[in-house]
C-alpha cells in the first residue's frame, strides 16, 4: 500500500511559518520559452510557394520590443541584444500579473442573483 511521506514538521503550523517550502519543489522545472519578433497571417499559397530567399514581413517595427513568451505566456518584453554571436533578450518592462481571484469562503457559499422573471 502507497502511504503519504509525512515529516515530523510537516503540518499547517509548518505550512504557515515556511510558505515557500512547496514552492521551492517547482523551482526546477523547465519551461518553453520564445522570443517573439512579430507576427503575421500568410496564405496558404504563399507558405507552399515559399522557398530560399522569400521575405514576409512581420506587424512589428525594427526597434519595437519584443516578447518573452513563457509556457505560451506574455511574461516580458524587451530589446534584442546578440551575446557570444547568440540571440539574447534584454528585458524592458514586466508584462502585468492578473488580479488575484478574491478569496472564497468554502462554509459560505457566494451569493446568487437570479435575473427578475
Amino acid at each position: 500500500m502507497n502511504e503519504p511521506i509525512v515529516s515530523a514538521d510537516s503540518g499547517p503550523a509548518s505550512d504557515a511559518a515556511q510558505p515557500n517550502a512547496h514552492l521551492d519543489l517547482l523551482l526546477d522545472v523547465q519551461l518553453e520559452a520564445t522570443i517573439r519578433f512579430g507576427e503575421t497571417q500568410l496564405l496558404l499559397r504563399d507558405v507552399l510557394s515559399a522557398g530560399p530567399g522569400a521575405i514576409f514581413e512581420l506587424d512589428r517595427e525594427l526597434n519595437a520590443p519584443a516578447d518573452l513568451l513563457v509556457a505560451g505566456r506574455l511574461m516580458a518584453r524587451g530589446e534584442v541584444v546578440v551575446i557570444s554571436g547568440n540571440f539574447g533578450l534584454r528585458i524592458t518592462e514586466l508584462a502585468p500579473g492578473e488580479p488575484a481571484a478574491p478569496p472564497t469562503n468554502p462554509a459560505k457559499p457566494p451569493a446568487t442573483t437570479l435575473p427578475p422573471g
